[in-house]
């Protein structure tokens, strides 16, 4: 009985892996239950008992691969955090930028990662509400009252977010944007590269944020 439930769950982690895989490259509706199963090398019946359709699958693979991604990221920014000590604006965005451009994920895992998203985002599907209401939004009012004390009263809070948006916005681009920002700069992404891009986000964010903040970018 233990060998079948390892055997079972191989084979659900294994079509977790394909379904993914497929999904990122074509997306959930261009992607079939039989392209699937015959990628994870196993039959209907083991689609239909692990996850019972297709949508039910798209959402595990949510669930159990992209959003424990999300988390590692997120577990990385406070880790960061909680070394620096005493809390400065400053600190806050150098752990934001360096938990997803020097983070924990692999290439292949940033690839699937990001292509995931950026399906979602062209044509939403029930993922979509998931990863905004579990991952995206907390973590954005994690980073609204962080950066809040450091920002003028006046400000609203619909201008907050934006400043956090841009900030957010530059950290995923230099880290799912590989490709395109080496061959536009000529760097390969290793660690003195990656480096000078945490800088870089550090600086050009304090510069935007000390217009907007009581005693400047401190």
């Amino acid at each position: 009985m233990a060998v079948g439930r390892i055997k079972a769950n191989i084979s659900k982690e294994r079509i977790l892996s394909e379904a993914e895989a497929l999904f990122a490259e074509r997306g959930f509706y261009a992607v079939t239950v039989r392209e699937i199963t015959r990628a994870a090398r196993c039959n209907l019946a083991a689609v239909n008992y692990h996850f019972g359709n297709k949508q039910n699958l798209y959402m595990e693979v949510f669930r159990c691969l992209w959003k424990p991604r999300a988390e590692r990221v997120l577990a990385r920014f406070e880790k960061l955090l909680e070394a620096q000590g005493e809390r400065t604006l400053q600190g806050i965005v150098r752990a934001i930028a360096e938990a997803f451009i020097k983070g924990p994920l692999s290439g292949e895992e940033r690839l699937r990662h990001a292509q995931m998203m950026i399906r979602e985002m062209a044509r939403p599907t029930e993922a979509f509400e998931m990863v905004i209401g579990d991952v995206i939004g907390p973590f954005q009012q994690k980073l609204v009252e962080l950066i809040r004390p450091f920002m003028a009263r006046e400000m609203g809070r619909v201008a907050l977010l934006l400043h956090i948006q841009s900030i957010i916005s530059m950290v995923t681009h230099f880290n799912f944007a590989r490709n395109p920002v080496m061959r536009i700069t000529g760097m390969k992404y290793d660690d003195q590269f990656t480096d000078e891009l945490v800088e870089h986000v550090v600086k050009f964010s304090l510069n935007g944020l000390s217009g907007a903040g009581e005693g400047g970018p401190s």
